[in-house]
C-alpha cells in the first residue's frame, strides 16, 4: 500500500545568451568541495533536485515519488520545471541540479561543447510504429500533406538543434525532399496551436499532451510522426547528471538509477495509474489523461538508436564528430 506525498514542482526558464556562458565556464571550473563521497546514511533521506520538462511522460519520475519508490532508495526528490532539455545543461553542469531528465540530443550537444555530462539511466522511448507521442501537425487546408511540403514552410520547434528539427530534416530527406529547405522557429510547447491558429507558423511539431489536444480541433491534420520516420523506436528522454556529480557521488548516482528502473517499470506496468497521476501533475482534464498517447517507460538506455541519433546530429551539423560514447553513459 502506497502513501500520497506532496511534490514540490518548481518552474524555470532558459537563461539565453547566460546559460552559453554557464556551459562555457562550467567546462573549465573546479568542485567547490561541497559534494560527498560518503553515499547514503542508512535511515537518512539525500535530497537532489531533478530537472523535468512540463509533458506527459514526465508522469513516470513523479509515480515514483509519489509511491514512495525514490524514498525506499534513499532519495528525497524535487521536480523543477524547464521549458527544455537543453535549458537544464546549465544547472546540472553546475549542480544546480543534481539531476536532469531531457531529450539525449541534449546530452550529446554538451558532449560536443566539451562537457563531461553522463546519462544515468533512461527513461522513454518513443513507438516504433502505430501512433507515436509527437507529431508534426499543420492547418487541413495548409496544403501541407507530406514531409516534402514543409520545403520552405516555417516550423515550430522548442528548441533548436535538437530532436524535433533533426528528425523533420531527415523525415523530410528520406522523403526525398530538401531538409534544408525547411524554417525552424523556437517557441514553448504550449504557445504553438496558437501560433498555428493565427498563421504564424506553418506547422508545429508537438508532443503529449499538446498533439492530441491540437488534432482534436478538425482545422488541423497530423502532417507525420518524425520519429518513426527518422530513428524508429529513439529515446525520448533519458536521465543525465554531471560527470563530477556522479564521481564525486557514486553512490546517490547508483541509488538514482536503481529508483529510476523500479519507479519506470511500475509506471509503464501500472498505466491506468500513471494516467491518474497527470490529471495533478499538468493539470490535465482526466479524459485527456485517459485517452492521450503514451510514450514507453524502460530504464534500460537504446544505445544503438542513440548512436543513431549522434551519427545524424554530425550529419546536420548540430555537432562536429560522435562523442566517445562509452564515457557518456553511466555503468552500474
Amino acid at each position: 500500500m502506497t502513501t500520497a506525498r506532496t511534490t514540490t514542482i518548481r518552474r524555470t526558464r532558459a537563461l539565453g545568451a547566460a546559460a552559453v556562458g554557464l556551459l562555457a565556464l562550467s567546462a573549465c571550473g573546479g568542485d567547490d568541495g561541497t559534494a560527498s563521497e560518503e553515499g547514503i546514511p542508512e535511515g537518512e533521506l539525500v535530497e537532489v533536485t531533478v530537472g523535468v520538462l512540463p509533458i506527459a511522460p514526465s508522469v513516470g519520475i513523479y509515480y515514483g515519488i509519489e509511491h514512495g519508490i525514490f524514498e525506499e532508495h534513499g532519495l528525497d526528490v524535487e521536480l523543477e520545471y524547464a521549458d527544455a532539455g537543453a535549458a537544464m545543461l546549465p544547472a546540472v553542469s553546475t549542480q544546480q541540479y543534481e539531476f536532469g531528465i531531457g531529450n539525449p540530443n541534449s546530452v550529446l550537444n554538451a558532449a560536443d561543447q566539451g562537457l563531461d555530462i553522463r546519462i544515468v539511466s533512461g527513461y522513454t522511448n518513443s513507438w516504433a510504429e502505430g501512433d507515436d507521442v509527437a507529431g508534426v501537425i499543420a492547418k487541413a487546408d495548409s496544403g501541407i500533406e507530406d514531409w516534402t511540403d514543409l520545403e520552405g514552410a516555417s516550423v515550430a520547434i522548442n528548441a533548436l538543434q535538437t530532436q524535433g528539427d533533426l528528425t523533420i530534416m531527415e523525415s523530410v530527406e528520406n522523403a526525398a525532399g530538401d531538409p534544408e529547405a525547411v524554417s525552424f522557429t523556437e517557441m514553448p510547447f504550449p504557445d504553438m496551436p496558437a501560433q498555428l491558429d493565427l498563421d504564424n507558423v506553418d506547422a508545429i511539431w508537438v508532443p503529449e499532451p499538446f498533439m492530441s489536444q491540437t488534432l482534436s480541433d478538425d482545422a488541423n491534420h497530423l502532417v507525420g510522426h518524425s520519429f518513426q520516420d527518422a530513428v524508429p523506436g529513439m529515446p525520448t528522454m533519458v536521465a543525465f547528471s554531471s560527470g563530477d556529480y556522479v564521481d564525486q557521488n557514486p553512490e546517490v548516482a547508483q541509488a538514482f538509477h536503481d529508483a529510476m528502473h523500479e519507479a519506470l517499470s511500475a509506471a509503464q506496468a501500472d498505466e491506468e495509474g500513471a494516467r491518474e497521476l497527470l490529471v495533478d501533475f499538468i493539470d490535465m482534464p482526466e479524459e485527456a489523461a485517459m485517452n492521450i498517447a503514451m510514450e514507453e517507460f524502460e530504464a534500460e538506455i537504446r544505445t544503438e538508436e542513440i548512436d543513431e541519433v549522434a551519427a545524424l546530429m554530425v550529419k546536420y551539423g548540430f555537432i562536429s564528430e560522435v562523442p566517445e560514447m562509452s564515457e557518456i553513459y553511466f555503468v552500474d
